[in-house]
Protein backbone atom coordinates (compact mmCIF):
# COMPACT_ATOMS: atom_id res chain seq x y z
CA UNK A 1 0.00 0.00 0.00
CA UNK A 2 1.21 3.84 -0.91
CA UNK A 3 0.98 5.59 2.34
CA UNK A 4 2.23 8.50 0.81
CA UNK A 5 0.26 11.62 0.70
CA UNK A 6 -0.05 14.87 -1.60
CA UNK A 7 0.79 18.24 0.13
CA UNK A 8 -1.55 21.29 -0.97
CA UNK A 9 0.67 23.90 -2.45
CA UNK A 10 -1.42 26.28 -1.38
CA UNK A 11 -0.26 25.63 2.09
CA UNK A 12 3.12 27.30 1.64
CA UNK A 13 0.85 30.77 0.82
CA UNK A 14 -0.51 30.69 4.57
CA UNK A 15 -0.28 34.21 5.91
CA UNK A 16 -2.78 33.81 8.71
CA UNK A 17 -3.48 30.18 10.73
CA UNK A 18 -5.71 30.54 13.79
CA UNK A 19 -6.29 26.95 14.46
CA UNK A 20 -8.86 25.40 15.14
CA UNK A 21 -10.87 28.63 12.88
CA UNK A 22 -9.65 29.95 10.62
CA UNK A 23 -6.60 29.93 7.91
CA UNK A 24 -5.92 33.47 5.44
CA UNK A 25 -3.70 32.76 2.62
CA UNK A 26 -1.30 35.44 1.34
CA UNK A 27 -3.75 36.11 -2.11
CA UNK A 28 -5.98 37.17 0.77
CA UNK A 29 -8.34 34.06 0.45
CA UNK A 30 -9.77 33.12 3.55
CA UNK A 31 -10.98 29.45 4.49
CA UNK A 32 -13.00 28.86 7.19
CA UNK A 33 -12.06 25.31 8.63
CA UNK A 34 -15.44 25.36 11.02
CA UNK A 35 -18.59 27.06 11.87
CA UNK A 36 -19.45 27.34 8.21
CA UNK A 37 -22.50 24.97 8.50
CA UNK A 38 -25.78 26.33 7.33
CA UNK A 39 -29.61 25.12 8.17
CA UNK A 40 -32.58 26.45 7.02
CA UNK A 41 -35.07 28.45 9.17
CA UNK A 42 -39.09 26.92 9.27
CA UNK A 43 -41.04 24.89 11.75
CA UNK A 44 -39.39 23.14 13.98
CA UNK A 45 -41.55 19.55 14.90
CA UNK A 46 -39.62 18.67 17.64
CA UNK A 47 -40.08 22.10 19.81
CA UNK A 48 -42.97 23.76 17.73
CA UNK A 49 -41.12 27.01 17.23
CA UNK A 50 -41.25 28.95 14.14
CA UNK A 51 -38.90 30.66 13.06
CA UNK A 52 -37.93 32.84 9.77
CA UNK A 53 -35.13 34.87 7.64
CA UNK A 54 -35.01 38.66 7.62
CA UNK A 55 -32.97 41.47 6.42
CA UNK A 56 -32.23 43.78 8.39
CA UNK A 57 -29.69 46.26 6.72
CA UNK A 58 -29.21 45.79 2.56
CA UNK A 59 -26.53 47.57 2.62
CA UNK A 60 -23.98 45.83 4.89
CA UNK A 61 -25.99 42.60 4.21
CA UNK A 62 -26.27 42.41 8.22
CA UNK A 63 -29.60 40.28 8.82
CA UNK A 64 -30.84 38.06 11.60
CA UNK A 65 -33.25 34.75 12.11
CA UNK A 66 -36.49 35.67 14.05
CA UNK A 67 -38.19 33.19 15.98
CA UNK A 68 -41.24 32.49 18.56
CA UNK A 69 -43.81 29.71 19.25
CA UNK A 70 -45.94 28.98 16.28
CA UNK A 71 -48.85 29.42 18.59
CA UNK A 72 -49.73 32.48 20.42
CA UNK A 73 -52.77 33.37 21.75
CA UNK A 74 -54.48 35.97 20.19
CA UNK A 75 -53.20 39.64 22.58
CA UNK A 76 -50.30 37.93 24.04
CA UNK A 77 -47.41 39.71 23.94
CA UNK A 78 -43.94 38.05 24.76
CA UNK A 79 -40.80 38.90 26.19
CA UNK A 80 -38.08 39.92 23.64
CA UNK A 81 -34.63 38.59 23.32
CA UNK A 82 -32.50 39.79 21.20
CA UNK A 83 -29.52 37.22 20.44
CA UNK A 84 -26.20 37.66 19.20
CA UNK A 85 -24.49 34.54 18.56
CA UNK A 86 -20.46 33.81 19.25
CA UNK A 87 -18.21 32.28 16.89
CA UNK A 88 -14.38 34.74 18.25
CA UNK A 89 -16.18 37.15 15.79
CA UNK A 90 -14.69 35.30 13.33
CA UNK A 91 -16.95 31.98 12.45
CA UNK A 92 -20.58 30.82 12.42
CA UNK A 93 -24.01 32.44 11.95
CA UNK A 94 -27.43 32.15 13.24
CA UNK A 95 -27.90 29.44 10.84
CA UNK A 96 -25.08 27.23 12.45
CA UNK A 97 -26.98 24.16 13.17
CA UNK A 98 -26.44 24.12 16.20
CA UNK A 99 -27.38 27.45 17.14
CA UNK A 100 -30.73 26.78 15.57
CA UNK A 101 -30.92 23.66 17.83
CA UNK A 102 -30.38 25.21 20.99
CA UNK A 103 -32.04 28.85 20.05
CA UNK A 104 -35.33 26.41 19.41
CA UNK A 105 -34.89 24.76 22.92
CA UNK A 106 -34.67 28.42 24.59
CA UNK A 107 -37.47 29.83 22.69
CA UNK A 108 -39.65 26.82 23.47
CA UNK A 109 -38.76 26.68 27.06
CA UNK A 110 -38.68 30.69 28.01
CA UNK A 111 -42.12 31.52 25.70
CA UNK A 112 -40.30 34.21 23.93
CA UNK A 113 -39.12 36.07 20.29
CA UNK A 114 -36.05 36.29 19.70
CA UNK A 115 -33.95 38.00 17.34
CA UNK A 116 -30.75 36.11 16.74
CA UNK A 117 -28.29 38.72 14.99
CA UNK A 118 -25.84 37.52 11.98
CA UNK A 119 -23.33 40.46 12.10
CA UNK A 120 -20.59 40.81 9.86
CA UNK A 121 -17.55 38.96 10.93
CA UNK A 122 -13.36 39.45 10.69
CA UNK A 123 -11.01 39.35 9.23
CA UNK A 124 -13.06 40.58 6.15
CA UNK A 125 -14.80 42.90 8.90
CA UNK A 126 -12.11 43.22 12.12
CA UNK A 127 -13.44 44.75 15.00
CA UNK A 128 -15.48 47.11 16.26
CA UNK A 129 -17.44 46.08 12.60
CA UNK A 130 -19.53 43.54 14.79
CA UNK A 131 -20.28 45.78 17.57
CA UNK A 132 -21.67 48.55 15.32
CA UNK A 133 -23.64 46.11 12.66
CA UNK A 134 -25.27 44.36 16.41
CA UNK A 135 -26.03 48.38 17.32
CA UNK A 136 -27.85 48.63 13.68
CA UNK A 137 -29.82 45.70 14.70
CA UNK A 138 -30.75 46.29 17.82
CA UNK A 139 -31.25 49.84 16.50
CA UNK A 140 -33.97 47.90 13.83
CA UNK A 141 -35.50 45.81 16.46
CA UNK A 142 -36.48 48.75 18.85
CA UNK A 143 -38.49 50.74 15.59
CA UNK A 144 -40.93 48.50 15.86
CA UNK A 145 -42.23 49.43 19.17
CA UNK A 146 -44.21 52.04 18.00
CA UNK A 147 -45.52 50.00 15.65
CA UNK A 148 -43.54 51.46 12.73
CA UNK A 149 -41.41 48.86 11.54
CA UNK A 150 -41.90 46.09 8.82
CA UNK A 151 -41.48 42.71 10.77
CA UNK A 152 -45.02 41.68 12.42
CA UNK A 153 -43.89 39.38 14.62
CA UNK A 154 -42.14 42.14 16.54
CA UNK A 155 -45.30 44.33 16.40
CA UNK A 156 -47.52 41.96 16.75
CA UNK A 157 -46.25 39.90 19.18
CA UNK A 158 -43.40 41.58 21.49
CA UNK A 159 -43.73 42.97 24.92
CA UNK A 160 -40.99 46.17 23.98
CA UNK A 161 -41.22 46.84 28.15
CA UNK A 162 -39.50 42.90 28.37
CA UNK A 163 -36.69 43.06 26.27
CA UNK A 164 -33.29 40.95 26.84
CA UNK A 165 -29.82 41.29 25.20
CA UNK A 166 -28.08 37.83 25.55
CA UNK A 167 -25.16 35.95 23.65
CA UNK A 168 -22.60 33.73 23.98
CA UNK A 169 -19.05 33.62 24.38
CA UNK A 170 -18.32 37.09 21.79
CA UNK A 171 -21.89 37.81 21.50
CA UNK A 172 -21.99 37.64 25.29
CA UNK A 173 -19.32 40.61 24.85
CA UNK A 174 -21.53 42.62 22.15
CA UNK A 175 -24.90 42.02 24.48
CA UNK A 176 -22.47 43.93 27.17
CA UNK A 177 -20.70 46.52 25.12
CA UNK A 178 -24.66 47.54 23.74
CA UNK A 179 -25.90 47.45 27.59
CA UNK A 180 -24.01 50.44 27.73
CA UNK A 181 -24.61 51.86 24.70
CA UNK A 182 -28.53 51.44 25.22
CA UNK A 183 -28.61 54.66 27.49
CA UNK A 184 -28.56 56.43 24.02
CA UNK A 185 -31.79 58.39 23.57
CA UNK A 186 -32.56 56.70 20.42
CA UNK A 187 -33.35 53.25 22.14
CA UNK A 188 -35.21 55.11 24.64
CA UNK A 189 -37.13 57.30 22.24
CA UNK A 190 -37.72 54.45 20.27
CA UNK A 191 -40.06 53.06 23.31
CA UNK A 192 -37.84 49.95 24.07
CA UNK A 193 -37.17 48.97 27.56
CA UNK A 194 -34.07 46.35 28.08
CA UNK A 195 -34.51 45.16 31.48
CA UNK A 196 -31.94 42.12 31.39
CA UNK A 197 -28.84 40.83 29.73
CA UNK A 198 -27.99 37.02 29.50
CA UNK A 199 -24.06 36.69 28.96
CA UNK A 200 -23.01 33.14 28.49
CA UNK A 201 -19.49 31.79 28.25
CA UNK A 202 -18.75 36.06 27.96
CA UNK A 203 -15.66 36.45 26.24
CA UNK A 204 -13.87 38.66 28.49
CA UNK A 205 -9.85 38.68 28.32
CA UNK A 206 -6.61 40.60 29.77
CA UNK A 207 -3.07 41.26 29.46
CA UNK A 208 -2.29 39.77 33.22
CA UNK A 209 -3.16 36.06 33.43
CA UNK A 210 -5.65 35.09 36.38
CA UNK A 211 -6.74 31.51 37.39
CA UNK A 212 -6.91 28.66 35.16
CA UNK A 213 -4.81 30.44 32.59
CA UNK A 214 -1.92 30.70 34.64
CA UNK A 215 -1.10 27.17 34.01
CA UNK A 216 -3.20 26.18 30.64
CA UNK A 217 -0.92 28.12 28.89
CA UNK A 218 -1.67 26.63 25.95
CA UNK A 219 -5.39 27.56 25.73
CA UNK A 220 -4.35 30.99 26.58
CA UNK A 221 -1.62 31.39 23.70
CA UNK A 222 -4.56 30.38 21.34
CA UNK A 223 -7.23 32.95 22.80
CA UNK A 224 -4.34 35.67 22.92
CA UNK A 225 -3.91 34.64 19.39
CA UNK A 226 -7.54 34.84 18.24
CA UNK A 227 -7.84 38.18 19.95
CA UNK A 228 -4.52 39.80 18.29
CA UNK A 229 -6.49 38.34 14.40
CA UNK A 230 -9.84 39.78 14.81
CA UNK A 231 -9.26 43.54 16.77
CA UNK A 232 -6.44 45.27 15.16
CA UNK A 233 -6.16 47.40 18.57
CA UNK A 234 -2.26 48.55 19.69
CA UNK A 235 -4.44 47.72 23.66
CA UNK A 236 -4.12 44.11 22.60
CA UNK A 237 -5.61 42.11 25.66
CA UNK A 238 -6.23 45.51 27.62
CA UNK A 239 -9.15 46.94 24.99
CA UNK A 240 -11.90 47.58 26.24
CA UNK A 241 -13.85 45.18 24.13
CA UNK A 242 -12.23 42.33 25.16
CA UNK A 243 -11.77 43.71 28.70
CA UNK A 244 -14.57 45.34 30.99
CA UNK A 245 -11.66 46.54 33.45
CA UNK A 246 -9.34 48.27 31.26
CA UNK A 247 -8.50 51.56 30.80
CA UNK A 248 -11.48 53.22 28.82
CA UNK A 249 -13.76 50.92 30.23
CA UNK A 250 -17.31 52.10 30.96
CA UNK A 251 -17.94 51.90 34.95
CA UNK A 252 -20.13 48.76 35.95
CA UNK A 253 -22.30 50.82 37.33
CA UNK A 254 -23.13 52.55 33.94
CA UNK A 255 -24.80 49.20 33.16
CA UNK A 256 -28.08 49.81 31.45
CA UNK A 257 -30.55 46.92 33.02
CA UNK A 258 -31.38 45.98 36.58
CA UNK A 259 -30.89 42.18 36.10
CA UNK A 260 -27.86 40.05 34.83
CA UNK A 261 -27.44 36.63 34.66
CA UNK A 262 -23.83 35.18 33.94
CA UNK A 263 -24.01 31.82 33.09
CA UNK A 264 -19.99 29.85 33.20
CA UNK A 265 -18.56 26.16 32.97
CA UNK A 266 -15.90 24.79 35.12
CA UNK A 267 -13.56 23.80 32.32
CA UNK A 268 -13.93 26.69 30.46
CA UNK A 269 -10.12 28.85 29.68
CA UNK A 270 -12.43 31.52 29.92
CA UNK A 271 -14.38 30.86 33.06
CA UNK A 272 -12.72 33.06 35.56
CA UNK A 273 -12.87 35.79 33.71
CA UNK A 274 -16.66 35.29 33.92
CA UNK A 275 -16.81 35.20 37.50
CA UNK A 276 -14.67 37.82 38.26
CA UNK A 277 -17.00 40.25 35.96
CA UNK A 278 -19.94 38.79 38.19
CA UNK A 279 -18.28 39.58 41.70
CA UNK A 280 -16.91 42.88 40.39
CA UNK A 281 -20.82 43.70 38.86
CA UNK A 282 -21.97 42.67 42.78
CA UNK A 283 -19.74 44.61 44.65
CA UNK A 284 -19.78 48.05 42.44
CA UNK A 285 -22.40 50.52 42.81
CA UNK A 286 -24.51 49.55 39.98
CA UNK A 287 -27.75 48.65 41.83
CA UNK A 288 -29.61 45.86 39.99
CA UNK A 289 -29.65 42.35 40.75
CA UNK A 290 -26.97 39.42 39.38
CA UNK A 291 -27.05 36.16 39.28
CA UNK A 292 -24.48 33.39 38.32
CA UNK A 293 -25.27 29.89 36.83
CA UNK A 294 -21.68 27.43 37.17
CA UNK A 295 -21.85 24.72 35.25
CA UNK A 296 -19.79 21.64 36.00
CA UNK A 297 -18.14 18.95 34.11
CA UNK A 298 -18.69 20.88 30.91
CA UNK A 299 -16.50 23.72 28.46
CA UNK A 300 -17.01 26.42 26.42
CA UNK A 301 -20.66 26.88 24.69
CA UNK A 302 -21.14 23.31 25.64
CA UNK A 303 -24.65 24.37 25.09
CA UNK A 304 -24.35 24.53 21.35
CA UNK A 305 -22.31 21.26 21.30
CA UNK A 306 -24.28 19.00 22.75
CA UNK A 307 -27.52 20.92 22.98
CA UNK A 308 -29.46 17.58 24.82
CA UNK A 309 -27.58 16.94 27.34
CA UNK A 310 -28.79 17.48 30.69
CA UNK A 311 -26.40 20.12 31.92
CA UNK A 312 -27.91 22.17 28.54
CA UNK A 313 -31.26 21.80 29.73
CA UNK A 314 -30.98 22.93 32.69
CA UNK A 315 -29.10 26.12 31.78
CA UNK A 316 -31.85 26.95 29.46
CA UNK A 317 -34.53 26.16 32.09
CA UNK A 318 -32.20 28.63 34.04
CA UNK A 319 -32.23 31.40 31.28
CA UNK A 320 -35.87 31.10 31.01
CA UNK A 321 -36.60 31.07 34.90
CA UNK A 322 -34.08 34.15 34.46
CA UNK A 323 -36.56 35.67 32.02
CA UNK A 324 -39.25 35.51 33.82
CA UNK A 325 -38.04 36.71 37.28
CA UNK A 326 -38.62 33.10 38.49
CA UNK A 327 -34.74 32.67 40.04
Amino acid sequence: MDNTFSVDPREAEVAHDIPPWIRVYKDGTVRRLSGYEVCDPGLDARTRVLSKDVMIVPGTGVSARLYRPSIIADGQRLPLVVYFPGGAYMISSPRFPGYHYSINNLVAEAKVVLVSVDYRKAPEHPLPIAFDDSWDALKWAASHASGAGSESWLINNVDFNKVFLAGDSAGASIAHQLMFRSKNMEIKAAGMKLVGMIMINPYFWGKEPIGAELTNTVRKALVDNWWAFVCPSDKGNDDPLVNPFAEGAPPLNDLGCARVLVCVAEQDILRDRGVLFYESLKKSEWKGEAKLIDVQGEDHVFHIFKPDCENAANMIKGLANFIHHQM
